[in-house]
């Protein structure tokens, strides 16, 4: 039997039929619908009532149902339990409870505002944003990185430059021998110039990050100026794999000059995107000619051919063209035609950018309306040139792409199966509310395809909002590494103004707070990351905390404290990512930041001065746990953060630490993480 806690309440999100009905717990607020998730969280709890305000979710408050909830999922039903008045809350605790709702309705008033914003700068077309097209050094003998924003190609080759045979082979159709990449259920029709004849002698090179960052091929020419342009455009996109999006798909083509030569042609790469269609847009400066011109090579598929779930690709429900119009563009297209309307206005959607850590879905079985119950299979790659992979201080990859990865495979389907369209005319905001996993190996993740199986176990439809329960399983090369359970709501405009916290709104202070005598010290993480040899570092997109106070001896286990707070500058990178027209900080990059925080300080208090090549790392067959009670926007001052250093271990391995942690928006503590654990120890010749 599965079970799951859920603010220290333990449930089966399967439901037995011994299981106790569920208690709503009252609320001042008789106009919030949310309560009724507290229900079912406490299905096989006694009669107890805890008290009453408490939030439920990743920037989502309780408040009494208006109307008795109904569970969709294997054999749960829940109702609405009055409680009388007597247990109600006094006066005061009333009053601080309004403060803090009043509060965070005029935050979600400013943060609309910002996604206006947000949304009017997404419709002009411009560059890629939020980083510099720099590419990020790591580790010796491993390809550099990526930037952030920059597009994950469909398809990797070894391929850097084609000879005249090579072009006339691409001419003929022959992509994937000249290129030695393959994908199931591809039946392409695009091939080099076929709409003309080759003019192309020579590439002599493909630089999949050159020019600015995009990408750049040089080629040799004679014939055509226009059609050289082309032809080195689609060169580039053959070469990305943009035409495996869409079976049956062929080039369509935008350029401007025309006019015969001899000479070369430079293609820039300005843009590669996947919306509305597969495309990529550069520069072309030709011999001879001054100007250089614009042009764009778009895939595109037959006319009347589907492009929605499952006609996009034979035997594929979903692919990378699926999953970036979920992240930001036709929700109709990605989903299916119940979802049109989801376009363009705040809705569920995946991260964008590199904040998007799933591909594909490779086996569904389940159906749409269907929400008891469904499992699945997805995938996601992870090249070795990812740029987390750059910005980590982990020897792999870093903590927060296990969570986000594994969440974002879980929440895809459940959101496929439809449970937003229970309520029509409803905007529903995803959020995660928490989980526990578990790494049960180490595993280095580089240039490895990730398979994710999950299970939606059951769907809770409540008045305004909705729950959902999984169970999910990591595995590459197929061998399972990581495992976990999690939780999703989704929750209406009113219900994330009304957010309240961890704690029921009142006020909890930090350890320091209760300790003001307390001797603290202070670790400089900004100036030792401004040392560009500083090793065991968190840099670029990754750079989340700049300073620690540290307490020795000090925390809930007197074995050491820590505490950061950081500005939140609303131009940060991920609010862009995360989520398109919703934008608040990832909950995994909160528990990351602990992560961090905790790394210094085994730094900093010499765990690394015996071990001559010392490597983090994520340890195995430790548990743990996170709940997110609220949300980070972009209009909130500060992330402040602590963590408790639990336990110190020492093995074979290295030295691993234990630590509980938690974060706060100003006035409210949001974030709790339990045995979160991180290993440093000598660094072992990979695989």
């Amino acid at each position: 039997m599965t079970v799951l806690e859920f603010d220290g309440v333990p449930f089966d999100p399967i439901g037995t039929a011994s299981a106790a009905p569920p208690v709503v717990r009252p609320t001042h607020d008789a106009t919030t619908a949310t309560a009724a998730v507290q229900a079912v969280a406490d299905q096989a709890a006694d009669a107890a009532v805890a008290a009453p305000g408490e939030s439920v979710g990743h920037g989502v408050a309780t408040g009494v149902a208006a109307a008795p909830a109904q569970s969709v999922g294997r054999g749960v039903t829940t109702g609405a339990v009055a409680v009388p008045a007597a247990q109600r809350v006094p006066g005061p605790l009333t009053e601080i409870r309004s403060g803090v709702v009043a509060a965070h309705r005029a935050a979600l008033t400013a943060q609309v505002a910002l996604q206006r914003a947000v949304w009017q700068r997404m419709l002009r077309v411009q560059a890629p944003v939020a980083a510099e097209p720099t590419i990020a050094a790591v580790a010796p003998g491993i390809a550099a990185c990526a930037p952030e924003w920059a597009l994950k190609p469909l398809a990797r080759t070894a391929r850097t430059s084609l000879d005249g045979a090579a072009l006339r082979r691409l001419a003929e159709g022959d992509v994937t021998g000249v290129f030695g990449y393959r994908r199931s259920g591809i039946d392409s029709a695009a091939r080099l110039a076929a709409t003309g004849p080759l003019v192309l002698t020579e590439v002599a090179a493909i630089e999949l990050r050159g020019g600015t960052g995009s990408g750049r091929v040089v080629a040799h020419f004679d014939g055509d100026m226009r059609a050289a342009a082309v032809q080195a455009a689609e060169v580039f996109a053959l070469f990305t794999g943009l035409q495996l999006c869409l079976s049956g798909s062929t080039f369509v083509s935008e350029p401007e000059i025309s006019e015969s030569a001899s000479g070369t042609v430079e293609f820039v790469v300005t843009e590669i995107d996947l919306v509305p269609r597969p495309h990529v847009t550069g520069t072309a400066t030709v011999t001879g000619v001054a100007r250089p011109q614009q042009v764009t090579v778009t895939v595109v598929e037959p006319a009347g051919t589907g492009v929605g779930p499952g006609a996009a690709v034979s035997d594929m429900l979903l692919n990378e063209f699926h999953m970036t119009h979920l992240a930001r563009g036709d929700q109709g297209i990605a989903m299916g035609p119940e979802f049109a309307g989801y376009t363009g206005v705040r809705a569920t959607r995946l991260p964008t950018g590199g904040l998007l850590l799933v591909d594909r879905v490779v086996e569904f079985d389940g159906a749409r309306g269907r929400l008891d119950g469904a499992s699945y299979r997805t995938e996601y790659d992870a090249p070795a040139d990812s740029w987390y992979y750059g910005d980590t201080a982990n020897e792999s990859m870093p903590h927060f792409v296990y969570m986000e990865t594994s969440l974002q495979a879980a929440l895809l389907m459940g959101y496929y199966a439809g449970p937003t369209l229970t309520q029509p005319g409803v905007t529903l905001s995803l959020r995660n509310l928490g989980g526990t996993a578990t790494v049960l190996r180490r595993v280095d993740l580089r240039d490895k395809t990730i398979e994710q199986t999950s299970r939606l176990l059951s769907t809770t439809i409540l008045p305004g909002s909705s729950l959902q329960n999984f169970d999910y399983t990591l595995s590459v090369d197929g061998e399972p590494f990581y495992t976990g359970e999690t939780m999703f709501g989704y929750f209406s405009d009113e219900a994330l103004a009304n957010q309240t916290g961890l704690d029921a709104g009142r006020d909890a202070p930090t350890w320091l707070d209760e300790h003001p005598a307390a001797t603290v010290r202070t670790i400089d993480v900004a100036a030792r990351r401004a040392d560009p040899d500083a090793q065991l570092c968190a840099r670029r997109t990754l750079a989340l905390i700049d300073r620690i106070d540290v307490v020795d001896g000090g925390g809930k286990y007197s074995a050491g404290y820590l505490h950061s707070l950081r500005e939140i500058d609303p131009s940060d990178w991920y609010f862009a990512r995360h989520f398109h027209l919703d934008p608040v900080i990832p909950g995994s990059l909160g528990v990351e930041s602990v992560i961090h925080a905790v790394q210094e300080w085994m730094l900093d208090a010499g765990f690394a001065d015996t071990i001559s090549d010392p490597v983090f790392r994520i340890p195995s067959d430790i548990a743990f746990s996170w709940r997110y009670r609220g949300q980070f926007l972009p209009t909130d001052a500060t992330v402040r953060l602590e963590a408790h250093i639990k336990e110190i271990r020492r093995g074979a391995h290295g030295v691993t630490v234990i630590a509980d942690g938690s974060l706060w928006k100003p006035g409210l503590r949001i974030y709790e993480v339990i045995d979160l654990a991180i290993e440093l120890g000598e660094r072992e010749d990979r695989p």
